[in-house]
């Protein structure tokens, strides 16, 4: 696998901060997203490089590994684990037959012998080639607020193989799934790797959604405001009849318990439904309306 230079990639120097890492990730995301390249086959390569280089640098782990092992980044623990375990074999050697000290073995040519290279096997003496599970994978599932109201079945497709996963209902933008033994093979046997699926969440809704309440803003005529009534509302999924008290202010809130997001995992479970109330200002008033107002406003200052 060529070596990518994640850095060069974002444009940035190895010394850069997160914060630089995130500011340098936005500006070129915004300026290759496919939405405003399409049928642009290069800006959708390039996006897929810059979100790959920022997945890595703005892990503070991941980018550790990678400044020390290049592109062969993920596989640096089974590189440790393996220089451990040919140390230990070496002193038993040496123990048993008085050579020589154990020389060592460069993690470059590790990766070459284990993942690609030319024939060439870890083991010495003999010794079986350790197994070595496979390459996790990463992908995104974007979905719709409305789509994780309830728990659903989804087909994702990751490397040309269909994944049937099931997306609980209450599910939240940004959180993380794992799908155990979806990711590549495994090396020499081992086991394969996992898949981690992220979900991207957007909202077309007019809630706002915090945790597993919902926020709605609700208009309210002054009239009933002033005098009190009933209205109708829509709740995420169905309509509730709400009483107004009398004089109710703008900017009132209401709370609709048990009427919000499901709880992630917990069947039946919901958070609340906050309304807050705008009261909307009448406008082309008649005459005889606007007389009426003044004859309140006398009432009001000199009454």
């Amino acid at each position: 696998m060529a070596f990518i230079d994640y850095y060069k990639t974002l444009g940035i120097s190895k010394t850069a901060t997160e914060k630089e890492i995130k500011a340098a990730y936005r500006k070129l995301a915004r300026k290759y997203h496919p939405d405003l390249n399409p049928d642009n086959k290069e800006a959708e390569l390039k996006f897929k490089e810059i979100n790959e280089a920022n997945e890595v640098l703005s892990n503070p782990e991941n980018r550790k590994k990678y400044d020390k092992y290049g592109k062969d980044w993920k596989h640096g623990e089974e590189f440790e684990k393996a220089q451990q375990q040919r140390r230990q074999q070496s002193q038993y050697t040496q123990h048993e037959s008085g050579q020589g000290s154990f020389s060592g073995q460069d993690y470059s040519d590790f990766f070459e012998s284990m993942f690609g290279g030319g024939g060439r096997t870890y083991s010495s003496h003999g010794q079986r080639t350790p197994k070595f599970k496979g390459q996790d994978y990463n992908a995104e599932l974007h979905l719709d607020l409305k789509d994780v109201y309830s728990t659903q079945k989804q087909i994702l497709t990751v490397n040309d193989k269909k994944i049937r996963l099931t997306v609980p209902a209450g599910v939240e933008n940004g959180q993380q799934i794992k799908i155990k033994g979806n990711g590549g093979p495994g090396i020499n046997g081992g086991p394969n790797g996992d898949l981690y699926i992220k979900f991207i969440i957007t909202n077309s809704t007019p809630f706002k959604r915090e945790g597993d309440n919902l926020y709605k803003d609700v208009d309210l005529d002054l009239y009933t405001a002033i005098l009190g009534g009933e209205i109708i509302i829509d709740t995420f999924d169905s309509k509730v009849k709400l009483k107004i008290s009398p004089e109710t202010k703008n900017g009132t809130k209401a709370k609709l318990k048990g009427k919000g997001f499901p709880v992630y995992k917990k069947e039946g479970q919901f958070g609340d439904l906050i309304i807050t109330y705008h009261i909307k200002t009448p406008t082309g008033l008649t005459e005889r309306e606007k007389e009426l107002f003044k004859e309140l406003q006398k009432l009001r200052t000199h009454g």
